[in-house]
């Protein structure tokens, strides 16, 4: 089990860039596959971005491909999802999760532990 603590998170203006960072705790943390989730009001959850358990492979959602970026930090226990170009759709709570499976997973029932969230709030 992962403990997983977002942060980051703030009121950012139409075309900022934005680095969230997520923090984990608990053994195994360079074994599991990690992940990034975002959920609006009244929408449904949506995949952002996810990374295998060494960095070496990652996945995007369409709606963010080509302006985020998905890493982590292996030897501190910390992902990272830097945005960039965000617009007004980006305006979601954003969730960290672990995996029990190695590689990237887009599907939200791969994953097994998830954070508490932090909101990010893009204006025009």
């Amino acid at each position: 089990q992962v403990h997983l603590v977002e942060s980051g998170g703030r009121v950012v203006h139409a075309g900022d860039s934005l680095r969230l960072a997520c923090v984990g705790s608990g053994v195994m943390f360079n074994r599991v596959g990690l992940g990034w989730f975002r959920q609006a009001p009244g929408k449904e959850r949506e995949f952002v971005a996810a990374i295998s358990y060494n960095g070496a492979s990652t996945v995007y959602g369409d709606s963010v491909r080509g302006r985020f970026t998905i890493s982590r930090d292996n030897a501190n226990n910390t992902m990272y999802l830097q945005m960039g170009s965000l617009q007004g759709e980006d305006t979601a709570v954003y969730y960290c999760a672990a995996s029990p499976l190695i590689t990237p997973r887009t599907r939200a029932t791969d994953y097994k532990s998830w954070g508490q969230g932090t909101q990010v709030t893009v204006s025009s």
